[in-house]
């Protein structure tokens, strides 16, 4: 496994040195290039975190993934750069819903010279940047995120007002890739998983976000958010492919006609959900 395949992956052309540039450069090439997305759980295929099978799927196949993936993947080209990387536990939405949070998310701190930063490909619309470890506010462009200390061991990252989460909390502790194992087959598997109810995807284009939830396109920014329903298979097939970069022959010969269908379920379901709280 070497960092050429790797940078052709995000179409990085810059010169390759451990300072911040680099750092800045590869993390925001890496969320332009590789699309956040679950249709490997659509379609029931199995998740695999092994090394080897993450560089085929995201580097050889041209696919994207979701957080474990994601940030396995970005944790190994930073690594290849010469940059030492920490990949940490985190908790979507602890503020809310309490301790059983932990493990459903994952997060990377890179530590350069005397400044630690945080690294995270694995929200659909998360920073583009990587954040400095300083408490306090961080603005991007036209959107602000925050970082606070809950306590020696425990930060928590604030979302932008309109962003899609309002926050995470992350531990420092070290942690291994094999570690979430267990938590992303049930998250990949559970009836009850979001990844498996709703097909999604998403990917940072210009100053905004686009955001694919099972038929329905959104547009995620600071101007406010918009929607339009995807009207046919074909418009759906057009959309993974141009939006988000999905190579369709990746999904198999019925794989957008497979998605297509369920998405068309879930969509119902979500309109009766709506309709009768």
């Amino acid at each position: 496994m070497t960092i050429d395949p790797m940078l052709r992956r995000i179409g990085y052309r810059g010169h390759v040195t451990v300072d911040m540039e680099t750092l800045l450069a590869l993390h925001r090439a890496w969320r332009h290039a590789v699309p956040y997305e679950n249709l490997d759980i659509q379609l029931g295929r199995p998740i695999s975190l092994d090394p080897n099978a993450l560089f085929d799927k995201l580097v050889r196949r041209r696919r994207g993934g979701y957080c474990y993936e994601q940030n396995a993947g970005l944790a190994t080209l930073l690594r290849l750069a010469g940059f030492q990387v920490t990949l940490v536990e985190a908790a979507v939405m602890r503020a809310d819903r309490g301790e059983t949070m932990w493990g459903n998310h994952n997060a990377l701190l890179v530590d350069l010279d005397s400044q630690r930063w945080l690294a995270d490909a694995g929200i659909g619309d998360g920073f583009v940047l990587p954040l400095p470890m300083q408490e306090g506010p961080h603005t991007q462009g036209d959107l602000t995120y925050r970082l606070e200390r809950l306590d020696p061991d425990t930060w928590r990252f604030h979302h932008h007002p309109s962003g899609s989460i309002a926050s995470y909390d992350f531990r420092l502790q070290p942690r291994q890739i094999a570690d979430f194992a267990a938590r992303s087959r049930e998250m990949s598997t559970s009836p009850e998983s979001p990844y498996v109810t709703t097909l999604m995807a998403a990917r940072p284009v210009a100053k905004h976000t686009l955001l694919l939830l099972s038929r329905t396109l959104r547009r995620l920014g600071t101007d406010g958010r918009t929607r339009r329903t995807i009207g046919d298979a074909e418009e759906f097939a057009r959309t993974l492919s141009t939006h988000f970069l999905v190579p369709l022959d990746d999904l198999g010969p019925d794989g957008v006609a497979h998605l297509w269908h369920k998405t068309t379920a879930q969509d119902d379901l979500w309109r009766a959900r709506r309709q009768h709280p």
